[in-house]
């Protein structure tokens, strides 16, 4: 199960990373959305990643160069998986959008290749059964940004195959990051962790205990987390925080992952964290 041709759809937050990272580890990378706005704007932001990394020190210039010659675009998915090794979905966490993207992903894609879901709740169990070869489909959770951050998770269900498994930790090895091995349960491992500090400083500040400015750095220097879980939940989406509350209160406790009312109320007016200017905090 070798991976040289990888297909990412989604362009977005973090599809635009995964085809980066792939493109810099050599493979020949396909970046796939719904219209040409979307994937120049994606292309973009992985032209922009790399010429920070230039001017840093931490990308050469003939890397940079290297890894935007590997990058395509396309907006017909039918031409954009039909020779892929691995098809990486990564659009937003809805299940009805995700199993539609996914049976397509399995009418286009060749029989060999292993189909790969960047969700960071969702259970595999309730999207494999759209595609043919459930035994090639994996869970790869990244994290934001891409570029930057050194963990992935993967993902296996029942139907997962052990030749799946391994082949998704070789890549993984090959993007030059680490990955833990995850049982397909909701929530996973890091997002479920991640989202129980989240929700409970959310509470924190709702109920008027602390700042959100005196939480995070209580987090940062009382326990050398490096960002506050509200600065992280402005970071991570505020709308995404409340689909994985709402997920995971659905699948494994209603009590222990019940959405705060203010991260309902935030998200109801657009304030969504970084990607809107507010959230927790405000971004010029």
């Amino acid at each position: 199960m070798s991976i040289e041709r990888v297909t990412v759809i989604g362009a977005g937050t973090m599809g635009h990373g995964i085809a980066q990272v792939a493109a810099m580890a050599g493979c020949e990378v396909c970046l796939n959305d719904v219209s040409e706005a979307a994937v120049a704007a994606g292309l973009g932001r992985v032209g922009a990643n790399l010429d920070k990394g230039v001017a840093r020190g931490k990308v050469d210039a003939d890397q940079r160069d290297a890894t935007l010659a590997r990058l395509t675009t396309n907006t017909d998915l039918g031409r954009a998986v039909a020779a892929a090794d691995l098809v990486v979905e990564a659009v937003p966490e809805d299940l009805d959008l995700k199993r539609r993207l996914l049976a397509a992903i399995a009418a286009g894609a060749p029989a060999t290749a292993i189909v790969a879901t960047n969700t960071s709740s969702l259970p595999l169990s309730q999207m494999s059964d759209v595609l043919v070869h459930a035994e090639r489909f994996v869970g790869l959770h990244f994290f934001n940004p891409v570029h930057l951050q050194p963990l992935v998770e993967v993902i296996v269900s029942e139907a997962t195959s052990a030749a799946t498994r391994d082949a998704a930790l070789a890549f993984i090895d090959r993007l030059g990051k680490e990955s833990i091995v995850v049982r397909d349960v909701a929530g996973f491992a890091t997002s479920r962790l991640g989202l129980v500090i989240g929700l409970e400083a959310i509470r924190m500040v709702e109920e008027g205990v602390a700042s959100a400015a005196d939480i995070d750095k209580a987090m940062r220097l009382g326990y050398r987390h490096p960002m506050g879980p509200l600065e992280l939940t402005d970071l991570v989406g505020l709308d995404v925080r409340l689909a994985i509350a709402e997920t995971l209160a659905r699948e494994l406790d209603p009590v222990r992952f019940a959405p705060p009312r203010l991260l309902r109320e935030l998200v109801a007016q657009g304030k969504l964290g970084r990607k809107s200017g507010e959230g927790f905090y405000r971004y010029p």
